[in-house]
């Protein structure tokens, strides 16, 4: 069968999945009375609401007698492990880049990867219908990375097409007034510039699982290229495992892709993509063999976690009266289950305790797991995050990233001054008559809780980036990325009252509003100063009967802070927690009991 396997890669929210999307509905996969205006690629809920990729998703369409699968990539820092594995499977990517914003960390990220597998490239500069673009600039830029990245000379003479995925519009010439609907041109340039997969049709059979998935009926499943022979539906196989071992196995289903769907088939051919089950414990990068000849491929690589937090089962006083999964068997399985499917998380249970550390790619990575876990109705309680640091030849080193930020020049100030208080290394900035493009390189854990905060201090105008770099010795600035300002510790348990709140609120910050329920150690609101404030919003007026003066008066609250999950983990300290029911999110200190706190930290200076 004539056969094209092409990934999409680009910087986070370029357009990818956009693309993808178009590219289905020109091919003719679908009737022409079959309404696509719901139809994505990003299947999964937070996907859809988030506007990102989470997970690399397969497809493909049939354009001129020709097979061509399509893998979407995340786009996101956290998620881009899966970039590195996927090059393994397809022969050409298509590098998607904006045509106003240019070339971005993660484009450097993904095209390093397209480039180290020698997948040849066509550049797509998207988005030339809006305002301000300018494709030329764009196309000097991705010029210019192919040259920094060592680019071979048959990759720096690449095809270049020029859309607007969101008007399903395309053309080979830069000016937006070429555009034509459809994306006749984009598939004109696959079949003419991306090979053929290179591989052996005949023979016995070879194939690398490069990413998982997982099924509830069939349990863990592996999706990769067939590189020699046939794959055929309960066949007997030998999985060549990453220590060494063998062991046989047979294929319980076999899965094709076509479109949006999923399909069961029978066979599946050298060249092809499909995704099998059979082996419970299967793992990334494993050989799945023909019995007779078994010759494993070269062990993939999978990045390593650079980030954890502790998972706990909720144990404040507001515990099980709002979720139903509360216990540590349950969330012992949840977990298990999500590890079986994400490669880049890491689970382990600490001894004797109904707690966890999960290490994952980013905040991101763990804040959606956190989120699915919230939406399927567990309760739990996870601490701050925090970095993984790693000994390097006897040297402590913790992770350091990229950052690039794109801010209004009225912002530049206060946005380094910020920084330079994290740690952070100048490398370069850009300024014109509005902007200011500033690249920095800072350890990971100065940027925990600087998100939520960059788009407080440019007022959501600003545009930020970042990706891993790699590991240096620790930074010896002990207290970057910890909250400077103290916050206000609720002493008492009952519903939050109004004529309690009146008084409290001018020491600083609400995060509460009237008869929320309240109990002891809830955080309820931000200090006015660096130190904690033990406050009272339970208490009510004392009723005499004497006549009062202002009796009549309303009370006037100011508008409570409103915190995302994202924002309470960004928030939190070292001795906080974030408690997580599917309706609430409620930040609290580790130990409850004020004096039961106060006799903590006596005893923890005392031993410093």
């Amino acid at each position: 069968m004539n056969i094209r396997n092409v990934a999409i890669i680009a910087h986070v929210d370029h357009g990818k999945t956009t693309l993808v999307n178009e590219l289905l509905k020109c091919s003719g996969t679908f009737r022409e009375n079959e309404n696509t205006s719901n139809l994505s690629m990003d299947s999964d809920p937070i996907e859809r609401e988030r506007g990102i990729t989470i997970l690399a998703k397969t497809t493909s369409v049939m354009y001129e007698n020709c097979k061509i699968n399509i893998l979407d990539t995340p786009g996101h820092a956290d998620f881009g492990g899966e970039v590195e594995r996927i090059m393994h499977m397809v022969d050409g990517c298509l590098l998607l880049v904006d045509a106003f914003e240019g070339t971005m960390p993660q484009t450097r990220f993904v095209l390093k990867k397209a480039i180290q597998a020698h997948v040849k490239p066509i550049v797509i500069i998207n988005k030339v219908d809006r305002a301000n673009a300018n494709p030329a600039k764009a196309v000097d830029e991705v010029l210019q990375l192919f040259m920094e990245l060592g680019a071979t000379d048959d990759m720096l003479d690449f095809k270049v097409a020029y859309t607007s995925a969101l008007n399903g519009t395309s053309s080979l010439d830069p000016s937006p007034s070429s555009q034509k609907p459809g994306m006749s041109c984009i598939f004109d340039l696959i079949l003419k510039e991306i090979p053929e997969p290179q591989v052996t049709v005949d023979g016995p059979l070879q194939i690398q699982d490069a990413l998982l998935d997982y099924n509830d009926y069939v349990g863990r499943m592996g999706v990769g290229r067939v590189q020699r022979g046939t794959i055929h539906l309960n066949d007997i196989v030998t999985c060549a495992r990453l220590d060494g071992t063998q062991k046989q196995f047979k294929i319980l289903k076999l899965m094709g892709y076509r479109g949006f769907s999923r399909v069961e088939i029978k066979e599946c051919s050298a060249g092809d993509i499909c995704a099998f089950a059979g082996l419970t414990d299967l793992n990334v990068g494993e050989t799945i063999c023909d019995p007779t000849c078994v010759e494993p491929l070269p062990k993939l690589h999978i990045d390593e976690p650079t980030l954890q937090m502790t998972f706990g089962v909720n144990s404040s006083p507001f515990s099980g009266k709002d979720g139903k999964l509360l216990t540590a068997r349950q969330i012992d399985d949840r977990l298990s289950k999500e590890v079986q499917r994400d490669v880049s998380l890491r689970v382990s249970r600490v001894p004797n305790t109904e707690t966890w550390v999960v290490s994952g790619r980013g905040e991101l990575h763990l804040g959606i797991l956190i989120e699915n876990m919230r939406r399927e109705g567990f309760e739990l309680e996870v601490s701050r995050p925090k970095v993984i640091i790693k000994e390097i030849d006897g040297v402590r080193c913790e992770p350091f990233e990229d950052l690039s930020i794109e801010i209004p020049n009225d912002f530049v100030g206060d946005i380094m001054t910020t920084l330079g208080s994290r740690d952070a290394q100048l490398i370069d900035m850009d300024a014109n008559d509005v902007n200011t493009k500033i690249n920095y390189v800072i350890p990971s854990r100065g940027l925990i809780g600087f998100v939520s905060n960059f788009l407080t201090l440019t007022k959501g105008y600003g545009i930020i980036a970042h990706t891993f770099k790699d590991f240096r010795p620790v930074s010896s600035a002990a207290k970057i990325g910890e909250r400077q300002i103290g916050v206000l510790v609720s002493t008492d348990t009952g519903p939050a009252t109004p004529y309690a709140m009146e008084h409290v609120e001018e020491r600083g910050v609400m995060f509460i509003h009237p008869t929320d329920p309240i109990y002891e150690g809830m955080i309820v609101g931000e200090n006015k100063y660096d130190t904690d404030l033990a406050v009272n919003v339970c208490h009510t007026k004392n009723l005499t009967n004497q006549r009062s003066a202002n009796k009549n008066q309303t009370v006037v609250l100011k508008t409570p802070r409103k915190l995302t999950l994202e924002a309470c983990l960004d928030y939190i300290n070292s001795d906080e927690l974030v408690e997580i029911t599917p309706n609430y999110f409620r930040m609290r200190k580790r130990i409850l009991g004020l004096a039961d706190r106060k006799k903590y930290e006596a005893k923890f200076k005392k031993e410093l």
